[in-house]
């Protein structure tokens, strides 16, 4: 039986451990301390992007092998957090209010790896032998940019096989639903910039030369037209003005104009459909100037944006973990769907398996005086307990 206090003080010591993305280390080598004092054999699984960020990273990866055939089941979580953003009151490092669990990282989502790996421990002591396999990870560079962790254990291999994947991010707390929230996929997404070439003028004759502020602006104001695909479970996509850069300097025309922009997408659009609804809008701008579209540099083909996904709630493993939700909370799950991006995108659609995202329930993810609601950790680790007893036990 997996007793609240385990979940509690595991979550709080990840939480006392800073982890920003590119920083993980120390919290990396907690987690594989505290995984080997518990049985399992993890093992530290190292990559690198030298084409775009520079950055050398480690996962946290293990198998468990049930000796006999069966499934096998993929659980996913990370380490790495935002960073600190401004604005707090309660203790970054973590503070016990209640049943609330103040702190950065509290809910997005060291609460899923500490019931992930609460789980796995119970998992392995209570079972020595099982129906398939069990493949565990622990990533890093989730927050940051291109899911480099999980992206490279897919572009490694490691989860080939792999035939039903749960991802622990905080469910409810992201849909701001109650807990129980089981999610059945996500919109994706992609970075790119659109550049502006005009002609520079001296500023007391502007006609004289072509704004590439003035066409980059209009072009702005016809993104509210964009015409998005309507999904029946993802709703429609987003695009966001990330930022605008255009400067003339002290008084000439700007020749060069830059905007970035993140455009979330549903099932159905790709970069394709983004690239054709940007020249929409830049024919609806009637600009002037010359112009170019970049989607983002990345570190592969496959990590070069996020493509959306949705499960069937037909799937027998899906019913079957629903049916451990019930068990154990007493509640049949509320059914979303992520509104954003992350490993779970990677996931649902490179490995053609499906993917479900279930975890606590909490407030102010990636903002000031993150909590977790802490009776919500708990009852993740016991039904990923209960669904991995169910379907893999002899």
């Amino acid at each position: 039986m997996i007793h609240k206090d385990e979940t509690t003080n595991l979550l709080k010591n990840l939480v006392e451990i800073q982890s920003p993305y590119f920083q993980e280390q120390a919290v990396m080598a907690y987690a594989m301390k505290w995984l080997t004092a518990h049985g399992l054999e993890p093992r530290l699984h190292t990559y690198a992007d030298e084409k775009v960020t520079g950055f050398h990273g480690e996962n946290i990866y293990l198998e468990l092998d049930g000796g006999e055939a069966g499934p096998v089941i993929c659980l996913n979580g990370h380490l790495d957090t935002v960073p600190e953003c401004k604005g707090w009151t309660a203790p970054v490092s973590g503070e016990k209010r209640g049943d609330r669990l103040y702190g950065l990282g509290a809910l997005d989502m060291k609460s899923g790896c500490a019931s992930l790996m609460t789980a796995l421990a119970h998992f392995k002591k209570d079972h020595p032998v099982f129906r398939g396999k069990i493949k565990a990870a622990l990533v890093s560079v989730e927050e940051g940019p291109f899911g480099l962790g999980t992206n490279a254990l897919i572009e490694d291999g490691l989860l080939d096989d792999v035939d039903f994947c749960i991802v622990t991010e905080p469910s409810a707390g992201f849909t701001s639903r109650p807990f129980p929230t089981l999610c059945l996929g996500a919109r994706g997404g992609y970075g790119l910039e659109v550049e502006f070439y005009g002609k520079s003028a001296h500023a007391a004759s502007p006609e004289l030369g072509v704004s590439a502020a003035e066409d980059m602006a209009a072009f702005v104001q016809q993104l509210r037209h964009v015409k998005y695909i309507q999904d029946p479970h993802l709703g429609q996509g987003t695009c966001c003005v990330v930022s605008m850069h255009a400067d003339g300097g002290t008084c000439s025309v700007p020749d060069f104009a830059c905007v970035k922009l993140f455009w979330h997408i549903v099932v159905g659009e790709t970069p394709q459909t983004i690239a054709a609804e940007v020249e929409a809008a830049i024919q609806r701008a009637g600009v002037h100037c010359t112009y170019a579209i970049h989607f983002r540099e990345a570190p592969s083909e496959g990590s070069r944006g996020f493509m959306p996904y949705t499960v069937d709630r037909r799937e027998p493993m899906v019913q079957q973990f629903e049916r451990s939700i019930l068990r154990i909370t007493g509640s049949q799950p509320e059914i979303a769907y992520f509104q954003s991006i992350g490993d779970f995108c990677y996931l649902g659609t490179r490995l053609h398996a499906p993917t479900i995202i279930f975890g606590a329930s909490g407030r102010s993810f990636h903002g000031a005086d993150e909590y977790v609601e802490l009776d919500s950790v708990w009852r993740t680790a016991q039904v990923l307990f209960d669904f991995l007893s169910e379907t893999m036990a002899p």
